[in-house]
């Protein structure tokens, strides 16, 4: 049900909006990616596409100083300053991670904790808080009201694709697609993927773009790769 207040085409406008002045700068030509399998690498964001991190590379810092290379393999994943164990479920993993808690918050506000703790495997596009911020005033407190509870959780699972998609899946289906893969969404609307300086790039239906900062970032039930904005769906 949507709020007297506000309504879903005005939602869908704001978050059209937000998504659309979010990538009015494009990333910085990047390095060939190496042809072995992605690593992950750690978040990079900020207000603009800036510093996004091609598909197959790896950063300084994704494991702690002075670690070797046997190190390298089995350190688990830093994201928002906190591990990620690949036996853990992506919302306990989140839950952790001091960059996400807006997007935890918000799959409490729409009860998706139990589904996104699931078997799964779900692949997941998460926004950092810095995304959220980016969004329209006001628009995220209208989204986390309890009547607005069937379009926040309309945007969520905007987020979500099911089955699991590591980087180098992704990548394999832009290429077999001649530049463009279609994500089928939980939600049910499509994401376009695309590669741009050898970074991963999803394009919401509206036409706003989000960055992928962080790769294959490995859950029980899943895979999770970090995004620097929010996706919008159609809510009306």
């Amino acid at each position: 049900m949507i709020c007297a207040t506000i309504s879903a085409a005005a939602l869908s406008l704001s978050l059209a909006a937000a998504a659309n002045a979010q990538t009015t700068t494009r990333p910085a030509p990047a390095q060939p990616a190496p042809t072995t399998t992605p690593t992950t690498p750690t978040t990079s964001t900020g207000t603009t596409p800036v510093g996004t991190t091609p598909v197959g590379t790896t950063p300084v810092g994704t494991v702690p100083n002075g670690a070797g290379a046997d190190a390298t393999a089995k350190a688990p994943v830093m994201v928002g300053g906190a591990p990620m164990l690949p036996t853990a479920t992506i919302v306990a993993n989140a839950s952790k991670a001091s960059n996400l808690s807006t997007l935890v918050k918000a799959v409490q506000a729409a009860d998706l904790g139990a589904t996104l703790s699931g078997p799964g495997p779900f692949t997941v596009f998460a926004p950092t808080n810095e995304a959220f911020q980016r969004l329209a005033p006001g628009t995220l407190d209208q989204l986390m009201k309890p009547e607005q509870k069937a379009s926040l959780t309309k945007l969520l699972t905007y987020h979500v694709v099911a089955g699991k998609f590591d980087a180098e899946a992704l990548k394999k289906q832009v290429e077999a697609g001649g530049g463009t893969a279609t994500l089928t969404t939980v939600e049910g609307q499509p994401l376009k993927a695309t590669l741009e300086n050898g970074a991963l790039v999803l394009t919401d239906v509206g036409g706003g773009k989000s960055y992928v900062t962080q790769y294959d970032v490995e859950q029980s039930n899943g895979i999770v790769h970090v995004v620097n904005g929010v996706l919008a769906p159609k809510l009306g």
